[in-house]
């Protein structure tokens, strides 16, 4: 039996500021998609995007949880997170939950 693909969640920066977040298989593979035009229409058209974070999530089910509670994160939550940029975000999580 293979082992279980490694899922990553990722955070892209149009020029505009904006924070698209995402989960994949191969952050720079799906990086140059994006900037291609191809996936998110949110990010099509809107020029150079950069990577602002990436962390491994986990198998496919654990990286979709976590993707829907960064997306939940107002602007300001998702800025600390790239800027604390932490290795694991189910701690990030863990942490948070634990100071509310």
């Amino acid at each position: 039996m293979s082992e279980p693909t490694q899922w990553f969640l990722y955070m892209l920066r149009t020029p505009s500021g904006m924070l698209y977040t995402g989960i994949t298989t191969n952050v720079e593979r799906r990086q140059a998609e994006h900037q291609a035009g191809k996936g998110a229409k949110a990010l099509r058209g809107k020029g150079e995007l950069k990577l602002a974070y990436h962390c491994p999530a986990g198998d496919r089910s654990l990286a979709s949880r976590l993707e829907i509670k960064v997306k939940k994160l107002r602007k300001a939550q998702k800025e600390k997170l790239v800027s604390q940029q932490p290795d694991c975000l189910s701690h990030y999580f863990d942490a948070l939950t634990v100071r509310s």
